[in-house]
């Protein structure tokens, strides 16, 4: 689709920009710092399904989500960012190997105080750019205004896919029953849905759940069956995560996939002291998607690279 002649790229590309706005207005009354931070890095997160493409020796990031954190273990309490973001091998109508992150976190808080935060921008963001509460996406009318649904992993799989990924942890027929039968299920629905507590093996950088270890505090918001955004508390501890770096990097070698240095800068940070926090990835392409009831990613993102090239 070229940018160029095709005018409702044009007209979505000014709606985009206003939800920019709008999301800026969001963080800068609540007292949030904006910030920016290195797209090329020297250690990726490791995790299972998500590759970083390779820059000369180096990675272009998946999430700016250790710069983060370590700025929040120097001091910072409240902080975002908009910013660009890769992923290696994923084009498709949702997904473009370049994409665009909204991120923010803060202390002290946990994956529900960043809920909470979810629940206000998106009312905010949709109120000031449709001037009302509804978007549609795909045929299907989603009301943000109304009370958000919450479902636990556990139910959504027990009701949708017929069995417990808690109980017995399957990483293939996770995914597979995830996206096949789950996730279409919630579009259902006339309000945002939103699956809490995870599975613990789906949870690399999370903190468990106190009291019920097999579950991890992290929830996906969808629209209309749209995955958005990924949030919880994050974990503290740096031995834990260390250990969690190394099984994920083992299984990665299993799977034929790159294996990722560890980012000793990041774990230090941890060991000196992250306090008590939550944290959130959002995708600003998706979300123009949503608001701008496109079908495609190239209808919200100029330049996207053609369907079939990989990187």
């Amino acid at each position: 689709m070229s940018v160029c002649d095709d005018t409702g790229v044009l007209k979505h590309l000014a709606t985009r920009s206003r939800m920019l706005q709008a999301c800026r207005a969001f963080f800068d009354a609540a007292g949030f710092l904006e910030v920016e931070t290195p797209v090329r890095i020297p250690a990726p997160a490791a995790e299972l399904q998500i590759d970083a493409p390779s820059a000369g020796g180096a990675w272009l990031r998946t999430s700016p989500e250790l710069h983060m954190k370590r700025l929040l273990a120097a001091g910072c309490t409240r902080l975002y960012q908009i910013g660009p973001c890769f992923r290696a091998g994923e084009r498709g109508r949702r997904h473009n190997p370049e994409f665009t992150l909204l991120e923010w976190y803060r202390t002290p808080a946990d994956y529900l105080d960043i809920l909470r935060d979810c629940e206000a921008l998106l009312r905010q963001v949709v109120s000031r750019v449709t001037g009302g509460s509804r978007v549609t996406w795909e045929g299907r009318g989603v009301d943000v205004a109304l009370p958000w649904v919450r479902l636990t992993v556990r139910d959504a799989f027990r009701q949708h896919a017929g069995w417990d990924p808690v109980a017995a942890f399957d990483a293939d027929r996770f995914d597979h029953d995830l996206v096949g039968k789950v996730e279409p299920a919630l579009a259902a629905y006339d309000c945002p849905v939103v699956l809490v507590e995870y599975p613990a093996p789906v949870a690399a950088l999370a903190r468990l759940k106190p009291g019920d270890p097999s579950v991890a505090e992290r929830w996906e918001l969808y629209i209309g069956g749209l995955e958005l955004a990924n949030a919880y508390s994050e974990l503290t501890d740096a031995a834990q995560q260390r250990a969690r770096f190394v099984a994920c990097n083992a299984e990665r070698q299993a799977a034929g996939r790159a294996v990722y240095p560890l980012d000793e800068s990041f774990l230090a940070a941890l060991e000196r002291g992250l306090p008590p926090c939550g944290g959130i990835a959002l995708g600003i392409d998706r979300l123009a998607m949503v608001v701008c009831g496109a079908a495609s990613i190239d209808e919200v993102r100029p330049f996207c690279q053609p369907i079939g090239e990989l990187w």
